[in-house]
């Protein structure tokens, strides 16, 4: 069975190629590795870090490496995200186990770490031709999702020796703050719903229940499903966010990702959740409420949030492309993308049901 786009790669676009020599010598110093030249391809999903397949002969490994161009203070930071892995994988084996972390830039332009290769079906926007479509897988499909979320959550992150990679106590009022300022600092038009929507993430903060080990980017097409299996989830990716805090918020990231059919026009957000066999986001809300038995009755302004952190994801990425640090002409489209979003967030402010 074929894995799909979002684990495929690409030749590596020409700005964003690495010093393979340079490379394959620090990787000599630091790895056991087979004989061979090093190949390097690319994996062309993403809009954040970039992610590289490097292969000696059969050997497979991942890199990991910041965005060209400025970023933001204490974003992409390759080591923290290598020491949260370090940890992580023994007691969650579905987070890929890092190799090697390099500190030097000298070596490919920024600092960057390399981790095993997991193999796995990802779904993106479209179903897999090669696979039956049929309520039944569908269902298992957002079963194991549901409780790959619970598993983490289920995490002791203080025995796992996670507690550097937090501070819980007041997690959402610096969530909403600093996601704010993000906002602004990328702001490319004014947006007369951003005065309500600000407003009502402020002074609606609910109160969070206690502190778990969340993903901050935990969507189905971060994972990885077991070919045989596709209700069995093999692996979860891009940790780069990782962070101690409210459980609700991947639950209300995972609902924003989990898109409708009304989602593809309102909001340009498409994935094969959208589907009528795939259960709908009221559906997976009530899973995680009976497999957690958390309380989910404030999911609302959680949900929201959540649709206003991908609109200054976007709307930072625009910005990037904007300005010129960076061509990609992916990224020209991503500023309409997010006055969508954050206008999706604000009508949730005046529902009592999303």
């Amino acid at each position: 069975m074929a894995e799909r786009a979002l684990n495929e790669t690409i030749p590596v676009r020409p700005d964003e190629r690495l010093d393979t020599e340079r490379l394959l010598r620090y990787m000599r110093a630091h790895l056991e590795l087979p004989a061979g030249d090093l190949a390097v391809e690319q994996f062309p999903s993403g809009h954040s870090n970039l992610t590289y397949l490097l292969r000696i002969g059969a050997w497979e490994a991942v890199l990991r490496r910041p965005p060209l161009g400025p970023v933001a203070p204490k974003a992409h930071d390759m080591e923290r995200e290598c020491r949260l892995l370090s940890a992580l994988h023994p007691v969650f084996p579905r987070a890929p186990k890092p190799y090697v972390f390099c500190a030097d830039p000298a070596v490919i332009g920024s600092t960057f770490y390399i981790m095993e290769r997991l193999h796995g079906v990802v779904l993106d926007e479209h179903w897999p031709a090669e696979l039956p479509l049929q309520p039944e897988i569908c269902r298992r499909i957002t079963e194991g999702a549901v409780d790959t979320l619970v598993e983490l959550q289920g995490v002791d992150w203080r025995a796992a020796g996670l507690v550097e990679m937090g501070h819980p106590e007041g997690y959402l009022k610096r969530q909403v703050e600093g996601w704010l300022g993000r906002y602004e600092r990328a702001k490319t038009d004014e947006l007369a719903e951003m005065v309500p929507l600000a407003r009502w993430l402020t002074d609606d903060l609910p109160v969070s229940p206690p502190a778990v080990l969340i993903h901050n980017d935990f969507k189905l097409n971060n994972m990885m499903l077991d070919p045989g299996d596709l209700g069995h989830v093999v692996g979860v990716v891009d940790w780069e966010m990782s962070t101690l805090g409210d459980p609700l918020a991947d639950v209300a990231l995972m609902l924003a990702y989990w898109t409708e059919p009304a989602d593809a026009a309102e909001l340009d957000l498409k994935s094969v959740t959208m589907l009528p066999e795939f259960p709908g986001r009221r559906d997976v809300l009530e899973l995680y409420a009976r497999r957690s038995g958390r309380d989910v009755s404030q999911i609302n302004w959680y949900l929201g949030f959540s649709f206003f952190k991908i609109a200054v994801i976007c709307q930072q990425i625009y910005f990037r492309w904007k300005t010129g640090q960076t061509k990609d002409p992916r990224f020209q489209g991503l500023g309409p993308v997010a006055i969508s979003f954050i206008r999706r967030a604000n009508g949730l402010s005046h529902s009592n049901a999303f």
